[in-house]
């Protein structure tokens, strides 16, 4: 019994240390530890856009969204706007086709115009071939996509060189592509030699040199007519990100800050409800064992929201709710061990051999149970949008925390304090219902 106590008294110093944490944390308004809270409990802007990839080949499509993304996601944090969410999904549209979008999550920022001004203006770089044709008597310069556009680009830089007239020092921006970028911007160039590569910015022309043989290594030179100010500029927004297909913005819609207090205080609400029924119920059905899940109950709740915000997981409405049900199925694996206890008992056995047996034929069918619900979660994170992506992760979070709450907090608890035999007050402790065992 000495060791289990031992353990209890371990558990104990460290379920008070978690619940400290998370107190002290969130008491703290400058801890990097409080809460990340989603956009539907903070407050916030949602912007929705449409990616246009018209230009764009269908067997590329998916990693061209997959490139916007990071490209939005990385611009948006370097606006310092506190945890931000940027996802990719597929819409039908009003002609029955579908639609690639863009959906920015902005906690915090409830000032739509603010919102779009902090995602900015990121240009759309591309590189396209001059083709002469003629049509009757009028000859027209088309400029052919080549494929080769920013989703390439791995930086930019600022250089000064020659003016072609002048002769004097003349701002130039320095490309440099990626691996993928530099092959493709080499076999763009070797098998072009003599025709116009004009670059374009957010559609419109920049600069037009004409190849003069092929370039290898990945980088080009920008040699428009801009200032040094606008050249500046333009390094930093294409090292922001260039868009690798153009965007445009969708909708726009703002959740007010007290509509996010009035959610956080009915979760909380409901969250503290459910428990103190819950804990009612055991204690007064199972009496002592019921009041040992009780404090087990304590210390998985304190290691959740430690985990959650250690992580950090951004909480949720639904992911309140994830927590709220998981708190259910730690109660449910304590039920079942509780139950195959009391048979033990009264088959006769004593205390602490029930104790031992009840949890060990109660093992599989809480493995089992837990297994399930955990197979569950991460079906519903994997397939599920971002609403139902919340309430899976934290889900399954709760249903490991539960595991280790019910299989180990509850049994060492018990043995610590139960006697080898049921007699006196320990005949009704360990009884149940209206019943003794």
């Amino acid at each position: 019994m000495s060791r289990f106590r031992v353990s209890a008294a371990i558990a104990l110093v460290a379920g008070f240390l978690l619940i400290y944490f998370v107190w002290a944390t969130e008491a703290n308004p400058g801890s990097s530890y409080r809460f990340k809270l989603g956009l539907d409990l903070a407050g916030g802007t949602e912007l929705v856009y449409k990616a246009d990839m018209s230009q764009t080949p269908a067997a590329e499509r998916s990693d061209a969204l997959s490139a916007l993304q990071g490209v939005v996601e990385r611009r948006v944090n370097l606006f310092g706007v506190a945890e931000p969410l940027v996802q990719t999904e597929q819409a039908s549209a009003l002609s029955g086709t579908t639609e690639d979008r863009l959906i920015v999550d902005l906690p915090g920022v409830t000032d739509i115009k603010a919102a779009v001004a902090a995602l900015g203006q990121t240009p759309t770089l591309e590189f396209r071939l001059a083709t002469t044709t003629t049509v009757g008597t009028t000859t027209e310069t088309v400029y052919a996509p080549t494929g080769l556009t920013g989703r390439y680009l791995s930086s930019a830089t600022l250089g000064f060189g020659s003016g072609a007239t002048s002769g004097l020092s003349a701002p130039q921006v320095i490309l440099n592509f990626n691996s993928d970028g530099a092959k493709l911007f080499e076999k763009i160039t070797r098998e072009n030699v003599g025709r116009q590569l004009a670059i374009f910015l957010d559609g419109q022309p920049i600069s037009s040199p004409v190849i003069q043989e092929a370039i290898p290594g990945g980088q080009a030179t920008i040699t428009g007519h801009f200032t040094a100010t606008e050249a500046r500029d333009l390094v930093r927004n294409l090292n922001f990100g260039a868009l690798p297909v153009p965007i445009s913005l969708e909708s726009s819609s703002a959740v007010g800050p007290t509509l996010g207090s009035v959610a956080i205080s009915a979760g909380v609400m409901a969250g503290i409800i459910g428990f103190a029924i819950v804990a009612l119920f055991m204690i007064a059905w199972y009496r002592l064992p019921g009041m040992i899940a009780t404090l087990a109950l304590v210390e998985y709740l304190a290691f959740m929201l430690a985990v959650i915000k250690v992580i950090p997981v951004t909480l949720t409405a639904s992911g309140i709710a994830g927590l709220i049900i998981s708190v259910g199925m730690a109660v449910d694996a304590n039920v079942l061990i509780f139950e195959r206890t009391k048979e033990e008992l009264r088959e006769g056995k004593g205390a602490r051999e029930a104790v031992h047996i009840g949890f060990s034929r109660a093992w599989t069918a809480i493995r089992d149970g837990h297994l399930t619900m955990i197979i569950s979660g991460v079906i519903l994170f994997w397939l599920g949008t971002s609403i139902v992506q919340g309430f899976a992760l934290v889900f399954v979070l709760g249903v490991l925390a539960s595991f280790v709450s019910a299989v180990t907090l509850s049994r060492v608890f018990l043995l610590a304090i139960v006697p080898e035999h049921k007699e006196g007050v320990w005949k009704f402790l360990m009884g149940s219902g209206i019943h003794n065992a």
